[in-house]
């Protein structure tokens, strides 16, 4: 008998609906966060439900008390061989880490689950793809390497601007297959999706959205091209009665538009070309960018010359929001927001937590907490967005990514680092040779908010009156050395902040 098993008859995948698991026995792998939500969905519908995780159960209680008591059978630890929660299934259901592409799948597993993938009998589907498949809302699909959290944020509230109820989901906050019993037609989905997600999916969205596409998580992909290649599946899919939209300034984004069959729609930061979007005397505006057929189709409305919002409303800092608000902005004329709409919802963005978030300011000092800049060119856009004095937190597990680059503009942009976590030596050393002058390490990240806040106070001293010193952490670097995730980071961060000026307050 294969791994999946003879006796029980697949899923067709292809003729997937609400009431299809009843009764049918799946295996879901992985009991992170969207495990939880795909063992929650399969037993919620009447799924016979098998859950696999190499984590021993000790260390997965919380995830094990979000199942909230379902009738679940649980597979966890490295004792339990993986082939046993493969055997006699109709469908296997993945978390977006598992997968027998990428070496950082369990070796057993990713052997195992090679085994039945290449059978080709049973359905292999990830939670993003389920979801893509059993959706009957239009959906908005935002990858890049840099700037799609914004982005998607920013594009569910211009798209709540509209008469439909908007759901944001995905890659960020909570997976959205529980979601599904409640979504209709009428409904606006929004979803975030990484180069985790992108491989594993069968269909696409009805809006493709690409910001700034560079590399990143090479220790998975191994290679640039094979990163991009990843990152091009949402293009290659997108709905041809939709829309593909790409940032003009990116050469690797607009390469993207000889790829599926959906119209294209450019946004760049200076005159907009035909039926695109862009920024001209200081406003956003476009040139003639035709609605979806859902909402309507024909041109777009817009103010006299194209215009939606002046760029002085936008509240995010750094040329690279700009690109971000553009691709929202897009989405918004796309489904027929009003510009009036789409001007108080940017101009009313707060911006995402970890991403440029302002944690406070003390007395000429601001910190802002950017945990999740992971990637070299993130840092570097984030340490445009502020001027010296600056000081930089970062560090954390390598990616494989090359810092050079980023190292160089350090040497201009900030005025010391301070390295935290495992790579703080290599990262160092990179930073060294790019001839930066004053660089730290730091036991801790607490003891690394000190010490940059310590650098900063002295650096503004020097500097003229009514200037401002900026400590962030920016790591350019997983967190799992430290963290649990770039949130967890996040958060500690914000902490030993308000710890800090809470003790300094209190001397």
């Amino acid at each position: 008998m294969s791994a999946a098993g003879s006796m029980v008859e697949p899923l067709d995948a292809a003729a997937l609906t609400l009431d299809a698991f009843r009764d049918r026995p799946v295996a879901v792998l992985g009991l992170a966060r969207s495990g939880i939500a795909l063992a929650r969905f399969l037993a919620d519908r009447g799924a016979r439900v098998t859950v696999y995780d190499v984590r021993p159960a000790a260390d997965l209680g919380e995830a094990i008390a979000a199942l909230g008591g379902r009738d679940v059978r649980l597979l966890l630890g490295p004792e339990q061989d993986p082939v046993a929660a493969l055997r006699d299934e109709a469908m296997i259901a993945t978390s977006p880490s598992v997968s027998s592409r990428y070496p950082t799948t369990e070796p057993r597993l990713r052997a195992a689950l090679g085994a039945v993938e290449a059978e080709g009998r049973v359905p292999v589907i990830s939670e993003s793809d389920l979801f893509l498949r059993l959706c009957p809302a239009p959906t908005v699909g935002i990858t890049g390497t840099k700037g799609k959290t914004t982005t998607a944020s920013l594009s569910a509230a211009i798209l709540a601007a509209g008469a439909a109820p908007v759901v944001l989901g995905g890659n960020i906050g909570a997976p959205l297959v529980e979601r599904l019993p409640d979504l209709t037609r009428h409904h606006r989905v929004v979803l975030e999706l990484s180069d985790l997600q992108l491989p594993t999916l069968s269909r696409g969205t009805t809006v493709a959205v690409y910001t700034h596409v560079t590399q990143d998580h090479l220790d998975r992909h191994g290679s640039v091209h094979a990163y991009r290649a990843a990152k091009r599946r949402l293009a290659e899919l997108v709905d041809p009665e939709g829309a593909l939209v790409l940032d003009a300034e990116d050469p690797v984004s607009a390469a993207y538009a000889g790829l599926g069959t959906a119209p294209v729609t450019l946004y760049r930061r200076d005159m907009p070309l035909p039926g695109g979007v862009g920024v001209v005397g200081g406003w956003i505006v476009a040139a003639g960018v035709q609605r979806l057929a859902l909402a309507g189709g024909g041109p777009a409305a817009t103010g006299p010359g194209g215009r939606v919002m002046p760029l002085e409303e936008v509240p995010l800092p750094g040329e690279h929001n700009v690109s971000n608000v553009l691709a929202a902005v897009t989405v918004g004329l796309l489904f027929g927001i009003a510009p009036d709409g789409i001007r108080r919802a940017v101009a009313a963005f707060e911006g995402v937590e970890h991403r440029l978030e302002l944690v406070a300011e003390e007395n000429g000092v601001r910190y802002v907490n950017d945990s999740q800049g992971t990637q070299p060119d993130a840092v570097i856009a984030a340490l445009r967005s502020y001027p010296v004095p600056l000081v930089l937190i970062a560090g954390g597990r390598a990616k494989g990514v090359p810092i050079d680059e980023l190292a160089r503009v350090a040497v201009r942009r900030a005025s010391a680092v301070v390295f935290i976590g495992e790579s703080a030596p290599e990262f160092a050393a990179t930073f060294a040779a790019a001839g930066h002058a004053h660089l730290e390490r730091a036991p801790s990240l607490e003891a690394a908010v000190e010490r940059a806040d310590a650098i900063a106070r002295s650096e503004l001293a020097s500097a003229p009156v009514g200037s401002t010193a900026t400590v962030m952490l920016s790591p350019a670097a997983a967190s799992f050395d430290m963290f649990t995730d770039y949130a967890a980071r996040g958060r500690a961060f914000k902490a030993a902040v308000h710890a800090l000026i809470a003790a300094r307050s209190r001397s």
